[in-house]
């Protein structure tokens, strides 16, 4: 997601090529500044970036280093606004949660996506249908809350302000953590919606106003942000659509021209999508420095220790089987975009750009992986080795694959089956590393 500003923060610090150059300095400067505007960030944004970083380098006497250090430290700043930094939760549940935007922005599924992420973090969420002007708007979202097994409050024969009134009671009584209120959005800013959402936030007293901008609309997103500011005082924004804004540079703008903190992020389609905005961690990515506390954080809500342990030593034990698999597959659904995951490790973001069209939902390499085993009767799945010439033919038939591509996938899962078996051993952090480096060095992964 962020592979188009990496590159061009790249190319810029590689212009530093020699200590106390003021030519290599202008030259680095130069870079950073077309690249800052082909990202879409405000004019007079990109010039107080650069007259920062460029003073803070001769501080530090120019060189590489020190630019690195003085465009880390700016763009920590700049993106740094007044205000919380993810989700903050109330001292008296249920933490009331407003949301608005333009029509199209994304608002209904970053509504749910923000009920998943809570409900992965153990919280009971009540997500409540306050858009009566769209039609099939209250459809859209039962069908959504269902397929993820979220909560929904919803009369489409009352008004939205009743409507959030009940839902209100119902959270209170129900001991819910969170209410999350979906509202209306018009495909422009208008006196009508304005009045139907400050008629909503008069009714709950929400504890949080999150702004849906949607960054493909470039600065387009900051002005609506802008305005809707004036009228329901947000406290932070959501960036939706965010896997496919190849600027990137809405992300600056938002914190620096509105002094309203991001807070999350929405990196691709899937109900797991979305991510903890945190200047920091941002800037680490932004530098190929990778963001190792929020991958942390992202796998700790949703890995099992005990099952970890458990497969760690089947894989040490060589019994890694298909059920193994399969379960693993599921894991890594839940976990979301597997670009955006590569990309917060360090050095990574060159990898995270091969991994842009797979999709372990919707790929034909999954779907035929998962035809095969399901062709298997439960003993094959257990035991890889009784997998003999009759049976594979057997597997191939019953899964409409050709026998060859039942051969390379036993192939591959053999060869995947090794490579764990591998790095679970006493050396196998030293080997994943000197793994993870010739992939940095373009050099691939080892087949």
């Amino acid at each position: 997601m962020f592979a188009a500003l990496t590159d061009s923060f790249k190319s810029a610090i590689n212009k530093m090529r020699f200590a106390d150059d003021e030519k290599s300095l202008k030259k680095a400067l130069d870079a950073l500044k077309k690249s800052l505007l082909k990202a879409d960030v405000h004019h007079k944004v990109v010039k107080e970036l650069l007259k920062s970083v460029e003073k803070d380098t001769k501080a530090l006497a120019i060189g590489k280093e020190s630019f690195l250090l003085a465009l880390k430290n700016n763009l920590t700043e700049l993106l740094t606004a007044p205000g919380n930094q993810g989700f903050v939760f109330s001292s008296k549940p249920p933490t009331k949660v407003l949301m608005c935007g333009l029509q199209g922005s994304g608002k209904t599924t970053t509504t749910v996506k923000l009920a998943n992420y809570l409900k992965q973090k153990k919280k009971k969420v009540l997500v409540v249908a306050c858009d009566l002007q769209r039609l099939a708007a209250v459809e859209q979202l039962k069908q959504l809350c269902e397929a993820n097994e979220i909560d929904l409050f919803y009369d489409e024969e009352k008004n939205p302000q009743t409507v959030a009134k009940e839902a209100l009671e119902k959270a209170q009584k129900g001991l819910y953590d969170v209410l999350i209120l979906d509202t209306a959005g018009r495909l422009a800013i208008d006196k009508e919606l304005m009045e139907e959402l400050q008629e909503i936030k008069q009714a709950v007293d929400p504890d949080e106003v999150f702004y849906v901008a949607d960054s493909m609309t470039g600065q387009d997103a900051i002005r609506s942000a802008s305005t809707f500011h004036e009228k329901m005082q947000i406290s932070g924004v959501i960036l939706s659509k965010y896997d496919g804004d190849s600027k990137g540079g809405v992300a600056l703008g938002i914190a620096s021209q509105l002094h309203i903190p991001l807070r999350f992020i929405g990196v691709g389609e899937k109900v797991e999508d979305l991510e903890i905005f945190v200047p920091d961690r941002v800037v680490g990515r932004l530098m190929d420095e990778g963001d190792l506390e929020g991958l942390a954080e992202r796998t700790a809500d949703l890995i099992d220790e005990k099952k970890a342990k458990k497969l760690t030593s089947k894989i040490k034990k060589g019994q890694f089987n298909f059920n193994d698999f399969l379960e693993q597959l599921e894991s890594m659904k839940k976990l979301g975009n597997l670009k955006s995951l590569i990309g917060m490790m360090p050095g990574m973001s060159s990898m995270a750009k091969q991994l842009e069209n797979v999709d372990l939902d919707n790929s034909e390499e999954i779907r035929k992986i998962k035809a095969m085993i399901s062709s298997m009767t439960k003993k094959e799945r257990e035991n890889p080795t009784l997998l003999n010439n009759s049976r594979k033919r057997r597997i191939a038939e019953g899964a409409g694959l050709s026998q060859m591509e039942v051969n390379r996938f036993l192939k591959q899962f053999q060869n995947a089956a090794k490579m764990a078996k591998k790095f679970s051993g006493k050396k196998g952090m030293k080997d994943l590393q000197n793994l993870m480096a010739q992939a940095q060095q373009g050099r691939g992964i080892p087949r």
